[in-house]
């Protein structure tokens, strides 16, 4: 899978209430969260992003509270994946059971500046930098991840391991 879009890039140790202020915790429908997602960082995040957009952080990024709401909304706002030097470790398991693609790559997330094109090889862990024509490299998912990833989070994992995935004609196939 390769995802390809701009940068938004932001610093060391964004928390969870950075990426969703708590204001907005009295919804929990993606779609409400997107519209309020960076907010209190970058108050046009919403308005700016486009499906398939990355976000770039630097280390530590979504310390702070365990909540799920943070890694939803960056997902529901369009956001394919997002690029730090290192997550918070309940932010990190959060993303992978929602499905968001994160990599954590100490070259990238310091060489890597805003609105950037970006266009990221999950099966290799290559981040290419299309606007500086630079090539970094992570380490690729393990396969058990991609699959969570590609089933949209653990629960869609899960389901495809019980029932089977279903073709575009809905047959189910193993």
């Amino acid at each position: 899978m390769i995802v390809k879009g701009k940068t938004f890039k932001y610093g060391n140790n964004i928390d969870t209430d950075v990426i969703i202020p708590a204001r907005y915790l009295n919804t929990s429908e993606p779609s409400e969260l997107a519209k309020f997602c960076m907010e209190d960082i970058d108050k046009d995040f919403s308005k700016k992003v486009q499906i398939g957009d990355i976000i770039v952080g630097g280390k530590n990024f979504g310390c702070g509270s365990s909540r799920e709401h943070a890694p939803i909304a960056i997902k529901a706002s369009g956001i394919s994946c997002v690029i730090a030097e290192s997550f918070g470790r309940i932010f990190y398991r959060n993303s992978f059971n929602i499905g968001l693609p994160i990599i954590e790559c100490t070259e990238a997330s310091k060489k890597i500046e805003a609105g950037n094109e970006i266009e990221i090889d999950f099966e290799t862990g290559k981040i290419y930098n299309i606007t500086k024509n630079e090539v970094y490299m992570a380490v690729p998912f393990p396969e058990f991840i991609k699959k969570i990833i590609y089933s949209e989070g653990l629960v869609g994992y899960v389901k495809d391991k019980l029932y089977g995935k279903k073709d575009s004609e809905g047959k189910t196939c193993r």
